[in-house]
């Protein structure tokens, strides 16, 4: 839970490891395209170093949002709704904090309101968010459901997220396709096992 909290802040590490320049983060992709065994004078990797570092400030860019701030505004207007909202097949595409290779997954989110409710695409751009860090898949999963526990206080949080690992795929044991499964549970859905049967249902099923 350490990991989560730290990584809250939306500035995760910055406070006592100040981030490198621009400059400084261009010569270690030059350091490693010489490591690799390359010359990052040549014509097709000249340039790569400043590409490198603005895919990087994409890829990356996740550390520059607090997910507090996507989840600040709340609609109340729900008519008495207070069934399951269910955002399934959000696509995404992570980084292994291991070995800095993607990780290929969609993410399941749903929770149950308790008076107000979400914009559909902010649970999205939560998952987008922790995503766009460097992580592993069960610290994702229990990040997306606690800041969305924490922000909405609903009845129950649920998170499903599968994904290939690129780590296992194209290194190490190779083994390509495999899909592994991680879940988190809040409030009803921890609580009430037919709502969380429910929840698997309405992903696996599908």
């Amino acid at each position: 839970m350490d990991a989560t909290v730290r990584k809250f802040s939306g500035s995760a590490g910055q406070d006592s490891h100040p981030r490198p320049t621009r400059e400084e983060a261009e010569a270690a992709v030059q350091t490693l395209i010489r490591w690799a065994g390359d010359d990052p004078r040549r014509e097709g990797l000249v340039d790569t170093p400043q590409r490198v570092v603005r895919a990087y400030e994409e890829i990356f860019g996740g550390y520059c949002i607090n997910p507090a701030d996507i989840l600040a505004r709340t609609f109340e207007e729900v008519s008495g709704y207070d069934d399951m909202v269910l955002v399934r097949d959000i696509d995404f595409v992570s980084h292994c904090e291991h070995h800095m290779v993607p990780i290929i997954g969609k993410a399941h989110v749903a929770y149950f309101p308790d008076g107000q409710v979400l914009g559909l695409s902010k649970v999205a751009r939560v998952v987008d968010l922790y995503a766009r860090r460097l992580q592993t898949q069960e610290t994702m999963t229990e990040e997306i459901a606690a800041i969305i526990d924490g922000a909405l206080a609903p009845r129950g949080v649920a998170v499903l997220i599968e994904a290939e690992h690129m780590c296992m795929s194209m290194r190490g044991i190779r083994s390509k396709g495999s899909i592994t499964t991680t879940s988190s549970f809040y409030g009803v859905f921890k609580d009430d096992k037919s709502e969380r049967d429910r929840f698997l249902s309405m992903i696996l099923n599908r």
